[in-house]
């Protein structure tokens, strides 16, 4: 079957052999690897259902290769002078290095996610990358002011390629790229010269006066090369690079603003979520926290499993931002202090295994597909040395968007968190955001009372009411439970 099938990606200049519905045909792929044809070949056994797997490939190296399917273990063998090469490990064969990792099994204990989440590829940096996935989810799930652009008649693509690519304005914008003028210099042409320069920003270099902000990395900071001594830690940011200030407590942090003392205008990743969401119409909660296992958290302090369960629960994805715990700055060139390494990646979902193990779904920032986990210890997420060292919550507030009345009946409209979290055990999807409409005689009074059911959409019917002048409000109530199957349910 078509849908059945495999993708072997090795090498800079990689050949794959790929269908019309994004997986990879039955039939073996040659492998083209350092430039050459390879005559070894790479096969899959696959089970029942489609599977995908998923590379990234830097400068001619194979870094990992993910193979998933419905059983607790899909193989991949890479035939090589017959060997197999597999595990969490390096290898070296045909004098390069290659990642051969085996699949996260798709069966656990609990497996869910959150549906419709983006799927964008690495664009001027991966806090960049996966900040628009963050709010591309949102777009499409009750916040249609986030993108206004061109692509996709304003609704927030699935993925960032071929007619889709100009979503990456959302957080990148570019003179000429999704209905820009070409005369219009936009965050790449102000910001960007190419990934870890540490040179002067090219609207300095050019002499010209930076655009007004109207992107994600405009607000987060990303790739703007004007801070000193952020936190104490480092300067920045260099090319692909944003900066989170922390509380090094373990405590949870929200709706913070860094002062002036790194210079102005005073920005980080969770103060400039929250002005973009400002700038777009709408308001939000931004917290920041580091992770319970970072060995600078006091012991109990910190984000945990259980934060992050409740959190995708609740129907809010999560940014995990990957960084060593002691190493705060790097020597680079032209600067002592630069940012250190960093990966930024987007949890939309979480797998307890039967063996108790618990795994963390991602957004991987490269387009890596539906199946790609992490398990949440204090080993390294991202390369050999990227732990999770903290992560970025944001909970939009939903706004009333519209009244109209006819008939008699008034219907209220409204944007908000409209989620839906997928079980993957039980097949059961889950409308996570539901409403209740609230009536006042005025504004500032406590006398609001519920005048609608709750509802899980966004929007409701009423009558009229007869009490005039009116005021409505909406309260967002709390996510509803797992529905109970007669399975689960004991005879007594």
């Amino acid at each position: 079957s078509p849908s059945h099938g495999l993708l072997c990606k090795f090498g800079k200049d990689a050949f794959q052999r790929v269908t019309e519905n994004g997986f990879v045909s039955r039939e073996l792929a040659d492998l083209r690897i350092s430039g050459r044809r390879d005559a070894r070949r790479c096969e899959q056994f696959v089970t029942e259902r489609p599977l995908r797997i998923v590379q990234r490939c830097e400068h001619g190296l194979a870094e990992e290769v993910y193979s998933t399917g419905n059983q607790r273990i899909s193989v991949m063998k890479l035939k090589c002078n017959g060997g197999l090469l597999g595990g969490r490990r390096w290898v070296r064969r045909f004098g390069f290095c290659v990642s051969v990792l085996f699949s996260m099994w798709t069966q656990g204990a609990v497996n869910v996610y959150l549906t419709g989440v983006p799927d964008y590829e690495w664009e001027a940096g991966c806090v960049g990358t996966a900040t628009g996935n963050l709010m591309g989810f949102w777009d499409r799930h009750g916040f249609p002011g986030f993108y206004t652009g061109p692509t996709s008649y304003g609704v927030a693509p699935l993925d960032s390629f071929g007619a889709h690519s100009g979503i990456r304005s959302m957080w990148a914008s570019r003179a000429g790229m999704d209905g820009r003028p070409e005369d219009q210099p936009g965050h790449a042409d102000d910001y960007f010269l190419a990934f870890a320069s540490t040179a002067p920003d090219p609207h300095v270099t050019l002499g010209r006066a930076e655009h007004k902000p109207d992107c994600l990395g405009d607000f987060t900071g990303l790739n703007q090369n004007k801070w000193k001594n952020m936190n104490g830690e480092c300067d920045g940011n260099i090319d692909g690079y944003a900066f989170v200030y922390w509380d090094a407590s373990g405590a949870r942090r929200f709706n913070f603003t860094p002062g002036p003392e790194a210079g102005l205008p005073a920005r980080d990743v969770q103060s400039g979520l929250r002005e973009w969401t400002e700038v777009r119409g709408y308001r939000a909660d931004v917290f920041t926290q580091l992770s319970a296992f970072n060995t600078e958290v006091p012991p109990g302090q910190g984000f945990s499993f259980q934060d992050l369960k409740s959190e995708i629960d609740a129907g809010y994805p999560v940014v995990m931002f990957l960084q060593d715990f002691q190493t705060k700055s790097l020597r680079l060139l032209g600067m002592d202090r630069g940012n250190p390494w960093i990966h930024a990646v987007l949890a939309y979902g979480y797998m307890i295994a039967e063996d108790g193990s618990q795994h963390v779904r991602i957004r991987d920032g490269y387009a890596g597909g539906d199946s790609v986990f992490r398990p949440w210890t204090t080993n390294s997420w991202w390369g050999d040395s990227l732990p999770l060292r903290g992560v970025i919550g944001y909970r939009p507030r939903p706004r009333i968007a519209g009244l109209a009345a006819a008939n008699g009946k008034l219907t209220i409209r409204w944007d908000g968190p409209n989620s839906e979290r997928y079980n993957v055990e039980t097949g059961v999807i889950t409308e996570l955001h539901r409403y209740v409409v609230e009536m006042a005689p005025s504004p500032a009074g406590t006398e609001f009372t519920p005048i609608s059911e709750p509802v899980a959409g966004l929007s409701v019917t009423i009558p009229i009411p007869e009490t005039q002048p009116a005021y409505f409000r909406l309260r967002l109530l709390p996510p509803p439970e797992e529905p109970q199957y007669p399975e689960d349910v004991s005879d007594d």
